[in-house]
């Protein structure tokens, strides 16, 4: 386990904490690392069925590592930061299992990022989001890939060329998150979402995350297409048939996982 994240595991629920509690959780090219790498571990991890990703101090996390980047000042160096960072946020979309962002304080620029790369989110009443890197004249192009399929043209577009912070009730309405909680509420919260999810089949979950975001870009015809095959699939798997067996006994289904 890295230093740069915490984890800690209940009840099937995986909590990553990012602990550079002094820049703001700031995504250094060692904090990226290692959270790839805890994400590689929990795929693996039959025991996990739902993933939560916080920070540690006063915000989630305030992008990438600025200072880190102009201490080097190489080409080459920002490159492979902003590939490694694609790659970080594109693990969470292919991870078997839902991520969840729990966000207070400050998402920005790829923290923001982060947010729209997750499964679910749901943030404090006091978080505040944005990509503002079209005021220091790097415009959040990046961010913007997840940005833009999270919510809409004019609101992303919004966000991009304006750099301003907006509050949680906004990115609630914008539907950047699903839902602001009050902050003394927050972890309660999302304790209680991602329980009610990991008591799901895992193998279940797994099947239907990687549905949704593949029918996602196909036209309507091929989605449906898709959709249908992967429903003949998943009805044939052993937790599928005790799921179905359950309701019709009227009793709570005993998931294998597979």
């Amino acid at each position: 386990m890295s230093e740069l994240i915490q984890r800690t595991d209940a009840n099937g629920v995986a909590t990553l904490t990012l602990s550079r509690a002094t820049s703001y959780n700031s995504l250094s090219m060692a904090l990226m690392t290692a959270l790839i790498d805890e994400l590689n571990l929990l795929d693996e991890d039959i025991s996990v069925r739902v993933v939560v990703i916080k920070g540690d101090g006063k915000g989630f996390c305030a992008g990438h590592d600025l200072r880190e980047m102009l201490d080097s000042g190489e080409e080459s160096f920002y490159a492979c930061t902003f590939d490694t960072c694609s790659r970080m946020m594109q693990r969470i979309v292919s991870l078997s299992v839902p991520v969840i962002a729990q966000v207070h304080g400050v998402a920005t620029a790829a923290g923001c990022q982060l947010v729209a790369s997750c499964d679910l989110a749901f943030a404090a009443e006091s978080a505040r989001f944005g990509t503002p890197g079209v005021n220091i004249g790097l415009f959040c192009s990046t961010p913007m890939v997840a940005l833009s399929r999270a919510v809409s043209q004019k609101h992303s577009m919004e966000m991009l060329l304006t750099g301003e912070l907006i509050n949680a009730v906004r990115a609630e309405q914008m539907g950047l998150i699903n839902k602001m909680i009050a902050d003394s509420d927050l972890d309660a919260y999302v304790d209680g979402v991602a329980t009610l999810i990991a008591s799901k089949s895992r193998k279940t979950l797994s099947i239907g995350k990687k549905a949704f975001y593949e029918q996602k870009e196909l036209p309507l015809a091929d989605a449906y297409a898709r959709c249908s095959r992967i429903m003949t699939e998943n009805i044939m798997i052993d937790d599928a048939k005790e799921g179905i067996d359950a309701f019709v006994s009227k009793r709570p289904p005993v998931w294998k996982h597979c």
